[in-house]
């Protein structure tokens, strides 16, 4: 069973502050080039937690998490999934963007095992405020931050896995992986597996 560590009592009011607090973020160098720090999003209890990998351009911009291409994404697959996104709590595992310039757009960089390192005390803070039941973790770097420690996606996707504090984690791919696949028939078999991974969540939900 995977522990997630020692995490601090928080109040119940306590996202607000947590979001204040981390608004001054220093603890890598990410937020010199960021427009913001991108915070989470969603009710203060709510039962399950979406880990994504980092904002984008448009959640850079906007300072709210999955609002851009990969964000839609993710929309469309909880509604098919039947879980309503109001509902849940969404963040990232690094809080800020990290992208190398390319002319005029803004090219996307994964973040390094001491950037998410850094930036994971959030996600504990988040989740020892929120205490839900269940933690999703979308792609490889949330997996990493959710589960402590470098975790294959394939190898660990579709089945819950035992959390501390009773929670349980599922991992599955993110949904910008989605976006990238180079034809119709790969989008359409892969989507319905990440929204079968989400049933999942859904069925331990409910």
């Amino acid at each position: 069973m995977e522990q997630a560590g020692t995490r601090p009592m928080m109040t119940a009011s306590s996202l607000r502050d947590l979001r204040e607090e981390a608004a001054t973020c220093r603890a890598c160098p990410l937020w010199k080039n960021a427009t913001q720090t991108v915070f989470g999003e969603g009710p203060a209890h709510a039962e399950a937690v979406l880990v994504g990998e980092q904002p984008g351009d448009k959640e850079d911009l906007s300072g709210k998490p999955f609002v851009g291409p990969a964000g839609q994404m993710l929309d469309r697959a909880l509604e098919d999934a039947g879980i309503e996104r109001k509902k849940v709590y969404v963040t990232n595992a690094v809080k800020h963007f990290k992208f190398v310039p390319r002319g005029k757009i803004r090219l996307h960089q994964k973040p390094t095992t001491p950037e998410i390192r850094a930036c994971r005390q959030w996600y504990e803070r988040e989740l020892a405020s929120i205490k839900p039941t269940l933690v999703v973790a979308m792609g490889a770097t949330a997996a990493q931050t959710v589960l402590g420690k470098i975790t294959p996606i394939n190898r660990n996707r579709g089945r819950l896995i035992n959390l501390d504090d009773g929670m349980k984690a599922l991992v599955t791919v993110h949904p910008s992986y989605l976006l990238r696949l180079p034809d119709a028939q790969s989008r359409t078999r892969e989507y319905q597996r990440f929204v079968d991974d989400l049933k999942i969540a859904s069925a331990a939900l409910a």
